[in-house]
């Protein structure tokens, strides 16, 4: 099951990250369930890649974060641009019959780089949960930030995935002034990406996980720190509690899934105490692409 499934993800992150029409279709009829998965998508541009993504006939579509670009306080935009996208037929024919998972970013979240202090993320959290057709009675609509869970079950084993909400209680970043880097790490210990609420909920579920695939996704990266963008990295401390989390509570096939950066980029890590490596695989942008990254 682990190989079959590994190769699943793997076809679906090169064909989502590339920037040209591709290629190879999935048609390996021995993969039980397939994952695509994808963030940065200015919903005001043509999105090429809705056709090849749906080729390969997922069982689920993760959206990763900037789903689209917003970046506004005035909720009448926001629900507009949420409208542009719903109006994409690619977008449309590839999730009409399948499960949607999804995070926010900062784009979509309202504000660059934003996090706890956005005076709007209430509002801008019910038009998301509007636009991916969450019932008015669920208990998501009274729960602050956008993080959620779900077991997937199939014939060869199970997949629990953890879809996290990196913006809603993200505290300040530190400027880093000594070089051209945005931002350096805050002093180890100082502030949190998930807050205490949410670290709490993705304890006692990773706790409780009896999968046998343990897939976290994340709309910032976790492993990838020397950029001097937004990433886990800038929260040293909330990397070790990860890693902690992950080991106390002997999550089986834990895998890692970011967008963001608008680039493709596999990150690993051997941690002690952890029988596997740690993978983080970085699945960015659907609609545009970085262009001035130097090795």
């Amino acid at each position: 099951m682990k190989i079959v499934l590994r190769l699943s993800f793997f076809i679906l992150f090169l064909l989502i990250t590339s920037c040209s029409s591709s290629k190879k279709i999935n048609t390996d009829k021995n993969i039980d369930f397939t994952i695509a998965f994808g963030s940065c998508n200015k919903q005001n541009i043509k999105n090429k890649l809705w056709k090849e993504v749906k080729k390969n006939n997922p069982n689920l579509w993760i959206w990763g974060g900037d789903n689209i670009y917003s970046d506004t306080d005035n909720m009448e935009v926001l629900k507009n641009d949420y409208k542009t996208l719903k109006k994409q037929k690619g977008y449309l024919n590839l999730v009409k019959d399948i499960h949607v998972m999804a995070t926010w970013d900062d784009h979509d979240y309202g504000i660059n780089d934003g996090g706890i202090e956005f005076h709007k993320k209430d509002e801008a959290q019910q038009i998301f949960l509007d636009f991916f057709n969450v019932d008015k009675n669920s208990p998501r609509r009274k729960q602050k930030g956008v993080y959620q869970s779900k077991v997937f079950k199939t014939n060869k084993g199970s997949i629990k995935v953890f879809v996290l909400d990196t913006r809603y209680f993200k505290t300040a970043l530190t400027n880093d002034t000594e070089s051209t880097k945005r931002y350096k790490p805050n002093p180890y210990g100082k502030g949190s990406i998930l807050g205490k609420t949410q670290w709490n909920w993705l304890t006692n579920e990773l706790n409780n996980s009896k999968a046998d695939f343990n897939i976290i996704v994340s709309s910032i990266q976790i492993l990838s720190g020397e950029h001097g963008f937004e990433t886990w990295a800038n929260f040293p401390h909330e990397i070790d509690k990860l890693k902690n989390t992950i080991i106390n509570n002997k999550a089986k096939g834990t895998l890692l899934l970011s967008g963001d950066r608008h680039i493709s980029e596999f990150s690993k890590i051997k941690f002690k105490n952890l029988s596997y490596p740690l993978i983080d695989f970085t699945s960015s942008g659907l609609t545009h692409s970085y262009t001035e990254y130097r090795m």
